[in-house]
C-alpha cells in the first residue's frame, strides 16, 4: 500500500512484519447524504489517490480519516474547498496475511502496555500481506516493540 511519508523508512519486525508511521488526515462530518462525497470529491480534483478510509459513526457524526498518496496536495485541496481537517499520526503495519499475524501484533502491543485507540485494516484475495492501520497511545515505543531494525 503506498502511503504518504509520516517516516519514510520501512522497519522490519522479527515477526516479519514490515512498518512505517503514516500520517492520516481527519475530518468530522455529519451522517448525512453527501458529506463524505463532498470530501472525496476535492481530493479527486486535486488528483489525490486515497490508500485507506475509516469512517465510523458516533451519535450522528463521523470522523472520516483518510491516508492519501500526496499529503501536501491532499491538504491544499481540503483547504481550497473550505472542508476543516486535522491530522493524526498512526502505524501502517504491513502484515502476513494468514491466521494469527494479526494477534502477534496486538500480543506485543497489549504485553508493552500500549493502547490500540482504534484499527482498520484490509487485504485483497490471493495477496501475501494485509495493510493494517492502528492509533496507538505511544508511536515510538509500538515501533521499538513491534521490532525497528
Amino acid at each position: 500500500m503506498p502511503y504518504n511519508g509520516g517516516d519514510s523508512a520501512r522497519f522490519r519486525s522479527q515477526g516479519g512484519h514490515s512498518m512505517t508511521t503514516v500520517t492520516q488526515i481527519a475530518v468530522t462530518l455529519e451522517n448525512k447524504p453527501g458529506t463524505l462525497h463532498r470530501v472525496c470529491s476535492a481530493l479527486a480534483q486535486a488528483q489525490v489517490n486515497i490508500t485507506a478510509v475509516f469512517v465510523p459513526e458516533v451519535k450522528g457524526k463521523g470522523k472520516v480519516r483518510l491516508v492519501v498518496e500526496d499529503l501536501n496536495r491532499a491538504r491544499d485541496a481540503l483547504r481550497a474547498a473550505r472542508i476543516r481537517f486535522s491530522e493524526e499520526e498512526a502505524l501502517l503495519v504491513s502484515a502476513e496475511h494468514r491466521p494469527g499475524a494479526l494477534a502477534e501484533v496486538t500480543e506485543k502491543l497489549a504485553e508493552a502496555k500500549i493502547n490500540i485507540k482504534y484499527a482498520y485494516a484490509t487485504t485483497l484475495p490471493g495477496h501475501a500481506q494485509a495493510a493494517v492501520i492502528l492509533a496507538v497511545s505511544n508511536i515510538e515505543k509500538a515501533l521499538t516493540t513491534l521490532g525497528r531494525s
